[in-house]
């Protein structure tokens, strides 16, 4: 049966990234400083704050799909 799923991937970050969070409790513009399989430090530009967090994922599309996928 298809119905309509929303996709999302890991988005491919790379150390010295500067990258500006939208719509999130993390917002502003944040370094990428480390990155592994399942973490990413950030650190902020300003503040030199740093933080570790899961990877970020985002949207990327919808379309119609089987669901759940077997």
């Amino acid at each position: 049966m298809q119905h309509e799923v929303a996709f999302f991937k890991p988005y491919p970050l790379k150390k010295g990234q500067k990258i500006r969070i939208e719509d999130s409790p993390l917002q502003g513009d944040w370094e990428v400083v480390d990155v592994t399989a399942f973490k990413v430090r950030i650190r902020c530009p300003i503040t030199k704050k740093e933080l570790t967090k899961g990877r970020f994922f985002f949207f990327t599309e919808t379309k119609k799909d089987q669901w759940p996928n077997e």
